[in-house]
């Protein structure tokens, strides 16, 4: 039986900052706050559609996927683009398409929903194109929702991937399936030494995760989806289950692993996950909105803070560029945003 941990009281966000404390025991435990508000965003670029991922290269420009055209995109940090191609075997469906990229000097890993199936394929970077076409992963189930999605390179070296349960929540539940999960694997595709269960399954139990990004510590956390209530920030542990389809948010029971922060559904959908100046940032597409959460010594999270609210509608990519701004990107065109003037752009903003 589902158990879930009741709101008394929620506290309600006007204008473009703000803060939140989370659902019932889902309160920032460390005493930190998310001091200045960031900088304003300038456009790096814009008239794109529905950018997903974002990774710098080694010379700092930047690939950018788009998930419904399957076009892998070079964007300078000047804003000069340029089309690498629509990438092979892409089939948008719903919310799958062509999602997360990864760089590791000139391999490019990219995570694309195709025919049967959600995987992850390696190309090699030559110039301005692609080659040597691998398919390093495949089997994560696809569905119309909830196909994860997201692609990074740990601290520790391995690529990390997050996947979707697809709407069939027994998947999250079931090790032997790679839907629900993050994964940790080798460039190659094969399970990282180290993995919890031998596999490629690094942590269980989760609906929908779309956002990665580690501390100065190497800890790892993540952002994801919940259903009508809770979306949740978890600190990663391997082979750790963190309960979906059991518990929505936090619970009672000890065989799952509580989030560090949780947020009504209305105010998060939460997406791109980065870390920088001592903050988590994480853009939320229904909630339209960049997080702040402030992140101690210890791991725990102080008081988050939202800012931009409203103002340029869904956001879905964030990452850390090489100069230490962050990389911003809209997703107003997926559907279900409202489109402004020039969208769908990505921003750079400098953190505070």
């Amino acid at each position: 039986m589902r158990k879930l941990w009741t709101i008394a009281l929620m506290a309600v966000l006007t204008g473009c900052s703000g803060s939140y404390g989370g659902g019932g025991e889902a309160l920032p435990t460390a005493a930190v706050s998310a001091g200045a508000a960031p900088g304003a965003p300038q456009d790096v670029v814009t008239g794109l559609a529905v950018p997903w991922g974002i990774a710098f290269l080694p010379g700092g420009d930047a690939l950018v996927t788009e998930r419904d055209s399957a076009r892998l995109l070079r964007v300078s940090p000047a804003g000069a683009v340029k089309e690498l191609g629509a990438v092979e075997g892409v089939r948008p469906d719903g919310e799958g398409g062509l999602m997360g990229v990864a760089v590791r000097e000139r391999q490019i890993f990219l995570y694309h929903t195709a025919d049967q199936d959600n995987r992850i394929v390696r190309y090699r970077l030559d110039g301005d194109r692609l080659t040597d076409r691998r398919v390093i992963v495949d089997g994560i189930p696809k569905g119309g929702i909830h196909n994860g999605g997201r692609l990074a390179f740990g601290p520790d070296g391995f690529l990390y991937a997050t996947t979707g349960e697809t709407g069939d929540r027994d998947l999250a539940q079931r090790r032997d399936s790679l839907g629900g999960k993050i994964l940790r694997m080798t460039a190659d595709g094969a399970p990282a030494p180290g993995n919890p269960f031998g596999t490629l399954v690094y942590s269980y139990g989760h609906r929908n995760v779309q956002g990665l990004a580690w501390d100065d510590s190497g800890r790892l956390y993540a952002s994801e989806f919940g259903a009508n209530t809770y979306d949740e920030v978890n600190l990663i542990k391997p082979g750790a289950n963190y309960g979906w389809p059991e518990v929505e948010g936090r619970g009672d029971d000890d065989r799952y692993t509580n989030p560090v922060l949780t947020w009504p559904t209305s105010d998060a959908s939460p997406s791109g996950l980065a870390y920088a100046n001592g903050s988590l940032w994480m853009g939320a597409l229904r909630g339209e909105r960049l997080w702040q959460i402030p992140v101690s010594g210890d791991g725990s999270a102080g008081t988050p803070a939202a800012h931009f609210t409203g103002r340029y509608g869904r956001l879905r990519a964030v990452v850390t560029a090489p100069d230490g701004k962050l990389w911003i990107g809209t997703s107003n065109k997926d559907g279900r945003g409202s489109v402004r003037d020039g969208d769908d752009r990505i921003m750079s903003v400098t953190p505070s």
